[in-house]
């Protein structure tokens, strides 16, 4: 006798009954880019549909996040000027630190979510201090709790430390409960690997580096252990969140952390992904609306409750229609 599972795929209604992996817009974190000027609102030519705003040109991008319902961003500063230590980062009146005030003055209900690095602010390129041609990790961990806690006092709802610098999340804590911020929490991003499909995102950020990679601190792509030992000291120092970045090639990844720890689990859709699918889409290879909610769908099964991605507004605007 046949075990006839083709009887629960035989009508929409019975698929739509026994569906065990839903998305929903509660999921998403929208990424935004902000830019110090005036008058900016430029599309990212490797990454289409995203663009750099300046804050006077932003309210446009802002209303239509909340009339979509998405509940959360995560904000990237490009700053007038850069230096060798990136220090505009802990500078109050810092272009990260004015957006924050901005959107919790007009947006309140939107929770902002701020990523804590370097690389857009330093003339190299790197995410901390240079030392003999690497980062120094101990005199970067500095400067990432100023900046955490600078974040913090412009109105942040979350930080989201991103370098990859051993100790962040137990500096960043100790600096946040001693400032007064013992109730706000952070995202790790624990498991980033040294990743070819970042590539788009160093064009929206100028983040590039001007010499050498990052492989000195993120992760070997072949190495899977390693992100649970990462994954576990974040955990142990504190973390609120487990990140892991990219999100389609590392769904292995994601299952990992979703199995050994008791946190949420978030994933970065990184701007690779994205661009790969808006490419074939507009080759007209591929139906980008069914593999973007088709790759959307599989970091949500692989375990992550939290989807950091551009596809944010074009899958909520589908979500929508659906119901």
């Amino acid at each position: 006798m046949y075990n006839r599972t083709r009887r629960l795929r035989k009508t929409e209604g019975i698929r739509r009954l026994v569906q065990e992996t839903k998305l929903s817009i509660d999921d998403f974190v929208y990424p935004i880019f902000i830019e110090e000027g005036i008058g900016i609102a430029t599309e990212i030519p490797s990454m289409p549909g995203i663009n750099r705003f300046s804050l006077d040109k932003i309210n446009k991008e802002l209303d239509e996040i909340v009339q979509l319902n998405i509940p959360a961003v995560i904000l990237f500063g490009i700053p007038a000027n850069k230096d060798e230590d990136g220090s505009e980062t802990w500078d109050e009146n810092g272009i990260i630190q004015k957006a924050i005030r901005f959107i919790k003055e007009h947006y309140p209900t939107l929770y902002v979510i701020t990523d804590v690095c370097f690389c857009e602010y330093t003339t190299h390129g790197h995410c901390g201090v240079i030392h003999d041609n690497d980062v120094d990790n101990d005199v970067t961990l500095i400067n990432i709790a100023k900046q955490a806690v600078s974040h913090a006092r412009a109105g942040a709802d979350m930080v989201a430390p991103s370098g990859m610098i051993d100790g962040t999340i137990q500096i960043v804590r100790e600096a946040l409960d001693n400032n007064g911020f013992v109730n706000l929490p952070i995202m790790a991003y624990s498991v980033k690997y040294s990743s070819a499909f970042y590539g788009p995102f160093r064009d929206a950020a100028d983040s590039a580096p001007s010499f050498g990679d990052r492989r000195t601190y993120q992760m070997n792509p072949s190495n899977r252990d390693e992100a649970i030992r990462e994954a576990n000291f974040d955990d142990q120092e504190g973390a609120d969140i487990l990140m892991v970045k990219p999100a389609l090639s590392y769904l292995d990844i994601i299952r990992d952390l979703k199995n050994d720890f008791d946190r949420p689990i978030a994933c970065y859709n990184v701007s690779g992904e994205y661009a790969m699918i808006k490419a074939a889409s507009e080759k007209g290879w591929i139906d980008g609306d069914r593999v973007m909610m088709e790759s959307l769908l599989s970091m949500k099964r692989a375990g992550a409750s939290i989807i950091i991605t551009y596809f944010a507004k074009e899958a909520a605007k589908l979500l929508f229609k659906k119901h």
